[in-house]
């Protein structure tokens, strides 16, 4: 029996990996195991480990990393400890493969435990390219550590190849996400607002707000986050759901200063830590607009044929369907992008707008790869060198 060892460190990228980790979990010939770090044991992050146990998973080691801090040194020291966790959860477990998604820096040390322990290695997600954050760098110093690469578009695929993986080892076959969309029994909407125990109002404007701290940007994560939220401001009567950013330089900032701003508009607006898939999903479904910076605008909310508003530099190299709108980071630049998504003539254009990831379907294909693949010499990695 193989053994595959999943990892996650945050609640977007459990719902993600939770219908691979089910695929992997009823297959008699692998066996699952279960590493939780990063957000997923922090109280702060809402102690989304138990998230994972409610849906039937075993955690096999929980490696706690994270400090009560997040500015880069208090980073770099959660790295460190994350990488001596994982030394010992990995030399404990002793899995065939890892499986990782991705770009964070808890991921990079898990690899790099792995890259030691001669562990081979599946990564989802390489390929892409986020100019605005240092998630760039790491998800590529990921791809060569890893052995096996699941891309979600032909031209990651390529781009994989392009920094020496052999083709053979690099399989196009979409994005995870949509596997939720097609999959999950969504929520109505009247069932989404009893979930959240918020109204999306009767003709007024619905947004999904999500915004990440952009860690290459000079400009300060507070000047950024409160231009956004002035141009928010401009669309008085709009109902605003927040979801909270990641645990990366800044993000308490960001959060305080949408903890803020709820606060004062609560019957209009309300956040969440983390909400789940499911309800996450619903809301795209319900809310007319998705605004901020986050990768499920460019790459799950277009298969809803609903409009993203994407913010600066942070997706700035991904892929764009037709329904992406991107915009400057000024409160101007937003509204009027904002104004753009709402529109009658763009509105009517978005039952055209195609997926440039796939349609779904993929932790199956992931699943079948990591089960028959000869694992006998994989760690031993030549460099594919890309005609020119």
């Amino acid at each position: 029996m193989r053994t595959i060892c999943v990892i996650t460190g945050s609640r977007a990228e459990y719902g993600l990996l939770h219908g691979l980790m089910k695929e992997i979990q009823t297959d008699d010939d692998l066996h699952l195991q279960i590493v939780a770090t990063g957000m997923h044991l922090s109280p702060e992050f809402g102690y989304t480990y138990r998230q994972i146990e409610n849906d039937g998973f075993v955690i096999d080691a929980k490696v706690e990393m994270l400090l009560s801090s997040d500015t880069p040194t208090a980073i770099t020291k959660s790295m460190g400890l994350g990488l001596i966790g994982f030394a010992d959860a990995l030399s404990s477990l002793r899995p065939d493969l890892i499986v990782v998604l991705g770009d964070r820096y808890e991921i990079m040390v898990a690899v790099q435990a792995a890259m030691i322990a001669n562990i081979p290695v599946a990564h989802l997600h390489g390929g892409e390219s986020t100019e605005g954050a240092i998630d760039e760098a790491i998800r590529h110093s990921i791809t060569k550590m890893s052995h096996l690469h699941f891309t979600a578009a032909e031209p990651y695929r390529q781009r994989v190849i392009q920094l020496g993986e052999q083709p053979q080892r690099v399989f196009n076959v979409g994005a995870i996400g949509l596997d939720n969309i097609r999959n999950l029994p969504l929520l109505g909407r009247e069932d989404f607002e009893a979930a959240i125990d918020f109204s999306l109002g009767q003709g007024v404007p619905s947004f999904l707000v999500t915004y990440h701290p952009l860690t290459l940007s000079k400009r300060s994560s507070a000047e950024m986050i409160d231009e956004l939220l002035c141009a928010l401001d401009r669309f008085s009567d709009a109902r605003i759901i927040f979801t909270k950013p990641n645990a990366d330089t800044d993000g308490r900032m960001i959060c305080q200063r949408i903890d803020r701003y709820v606060s004062e508009r609560s019957d209009r607006c309300v956040s969440f830590v983390s909400m789940g898939q499911l309800k996450y999903l619903s809301a795209i479904r319900h809310v007319d607009a998705v605004i901020g910076n986050s990768s499920s605008g460019i790459i799950e909310v277009p298969l809803f044929k609903k409009p993203t508003v994407d913010i600066g530099d942070r997706q700035k190299g991904r892929l764009k369907s037709s329904s992406v709108i991107s915009c400057g980071e000024s409160a101007d630049e937003i509204e009027a992008a904002i104004g753009v998504a709402l529109s009658s003539a763009f509105q009517a254009e978005l039952p055209y707008t195609a997926s440039l990831f796939g349609s779904g379907n993929v932790a199956p294909q992931i699943k079948e790869v990591i089960k028959c693949v000869e694992l006998d010499h994989i760690t031993v990695k030549k460099f594919y060198d890309v005609e020119l």
